[in-house]
């Protein structure tokens, strides 16, 4: 019992360490561009975008940031672009849950990077997807011109934004857009495309092309409030609908359009009144070992975030390292599909891996979400997973069949699923356990998680291999030395690009979370799913039986 009390402290601390390395990140990225870059906002008595949010959503509510780690780390060359230029999440705005976007004008003036559209474009897939309302704060420069290649012209660049605004207006998903400084070029088409368009004097404007072009191109002289301000644009375009003094009037003008959308007929989940767990939120931190090879037992986790700590395992005595089974989480049915960490008995009596999806368990995970489907209930996965058993007995088994009929299924799931990656995400196991890959509604990850095709010291290795083979055809000596550190460069560069945060900044992951906060986050993406109906029907591809 002292062992065990001595690992729950390590896990625990180590835990909190990566939650308090999590935060103070945060805390950088939330000062945006910089002091001198806010300080011209203040000087124009604007809110920042932070504050927009802040002053637009409920009292006492509570906004769920997504993508705040987006491009962390990346366009150094650039001085970098904190949470891709954009703050944006789920919040509450006169009750309603809604998707709330805006441009940070402190980073680069708002001007959209490759990873700004990246982000921008999840945003919209998720109204879409969970039918929310957008509102839009805008105040950008529009594209970032030396990265002009990477962000203009293809399917997944700047101008699939404005293509969303279409299809998100004729799918009836309210869409409000508040110019509340920039707004040029093909940016101007975001909120002409939106269902109303407010403005603030002095700081708003659209157009196409603003002052400096229009003297270059046509030699015009004109000032960017008489092109495209809000008194121009109320007045004479008649392209925008109101014009407001202030950041303020113009946000609690959204709060009353928001309070008058009707509502639209819900997907019907079931909910009762929610109960807490057993377990206290914070006994997370204690459960995951430090060194991720080691075996726990992963229905600890699932008793700390899900109603009453009840959980009702499915087929319980078969698959035994994939966990599947029903719950409730604030109050909504669930069905869970988690990794089972620890080491266990098949029904031979052999011992199998934890963390490897085995033929059994990828058979009952496959019927599992088939019967959750049946009856539309949403989807969680926790991943922990390490990949598929390999070796000839799995393959004469057919593991391959096994795992395509856990993918199949995956892929096909028409209700909600969220991921949450509690540990690894290694290879085929992050497919077949609802990766990005596989359109989660949402999808996070714990500050300990790793996303990669095989674990660090694996693929190291192998990679060694490769390159001491390839030194030796070239008639290059290795010594024991200069392997060792040809080894350790290949090691330390892999695992660079395993953490979440890596991920996170490529928006392979929607949030990196508090482990403790697991369970509202998963409420709040639960609400969100429930606010469009489930309208396709399940039905899987050819399978192999």
């Amino acid at each position: 019992m002292e062992q065990q009390q001595l690992e729950f402290n390590k896990n625990e601390d180590n835990m909190r360490r990566l939650v308090s390395t999590m935060k103070t990140k945060l805390s950088t990225i939330e000062q945006g561009g910089g002091k001198k870059s806010l300080e011209k906002v203040r000087q124009r008595g604007k809110l920042t975008a932070r504050e927009r949010i802040a002053a637009l959503i409920d009292k006492d509510s509570r906004f769920l940031e997504l993508g705040a780690f987006t491009a962390y780390e990346m366009y150094p060359e650039y001085g970098g672009c904190p949470a891709g230029g954009t703050v944006a999440g789920l919040g509450y705005v006169s009750g309603r849950q809604c998707v709330i976007v805006a441009n940070d004008m402190t980073v680069k003036a708002g001007a959209w990077f490759p990873l700004t559209g990246k982000k921008n474009l999840r945003l919209q897939e998720i109204a879409m997807e969970n039918k929310l309302p957008v509102i839009y704060l805008v105040d950008s420069a529009g594209v970032f011109l030396p990265m002009q290649d990477e962000i203009f012209p293809d399917k997944e660049h700047f101008g699939r934004i404005f293509r969303n605004n279409a299809k998100m207006s004729a799918m009836g998903i309210t869409q409000i857009a508040a110019v509340m400084g920039s707004c040029v070029a093909g940016g101007a088409y975001l909120p002409i495309m939106s269902d109303e368009v407010l403005m603030v004097e002095g700081n708003g404007s659209i157009f196409l092309a603003g002052p400096y072009l229009v003297k270059a191109a046509i030699g015009e002289d004109v000032d960017a409030e008489t092109l495209g301000g809000a008194i121009t644009h109320t007045e004479i375009s008649g392209i925008a609908d109101y014009k407001f003094k202030t950041d303020e009037e113009c946000l609690e003008r959204i709060r009353h359009i928001v309070s008058r959308i009707g509502h639209n007929n819900t997907a019907g989940f079931d909910r009762i009144a929610p109960q807490e767990p057993e377990k206290p939120a914070e006994g997370l931190y204690g459960i995951i070992p430090q060194d991720s090879t080691k075996s726990y037992d992963v229905r600890e986790v699932i008793h700390h975030i899900v109603d009453g700590s009840v959980f009702e395992e499915y087929k319980e005595d078969y698959g035994k390292t994939i966990l599947c089974g029903y719950a409730r989480i604030d109050g909504w049915a669930v069905g869970i599909v988690a990794n089972q960490r620890k080491m266990v008995k098949n029904k031979k009596g052999e011992m199998q891996m934890g963390g490897v999806i085995y033929n059994d368990s990828a058979d009952k995970a496959a019927r599992f979400i088939m019967n959750c489907n049946q009856k539309k209930i949403p989807l969680v996965f926790l991943q922990d997973v390490t990949g598929f058993m390999v070796g000839s007995r799995s393959e004469h088994a057919g593991i391959i069949k096994d795992g395509a009929k856990m993918v199949n299924a995956v892929a096909n799931s028409v209700v909600p699923k969220i991921t949450v990656i509690i540990g690894n995400s290694y290879g085929a196991g992050n497919y077949a356990m609802c990766g990005k890959a596989y359109d989660p509604r949402f999808i996070f990850a714990w500050p300990n998680a790793k996303i990669a095709v095989m674990g660090g010291e694996q693929a190291a290795k192998t990679l060694l291999q490769i390159q001491v083979a390839s030194l030796k055809a070239k008639g290059e000596t290795i010594t024991p030395e200069s392997e060792a550190a040809l080894l350790k460069e290949i090691t330390d560069r892999y695992n660079s690009q395993t953490t979440p945060y890596y991920a996170a900044a490529r928006l392979w992951v929607d949030e990196i979370i508090d482990p403790a906060h697991t369970r509202m986050v998963i409420a709040e993406c639960l609400k969100a799913a429930n606010q469009a109906p489930v309208e396709e029907i399940f039905r899987t591809g050819v399978i192999q039986v």
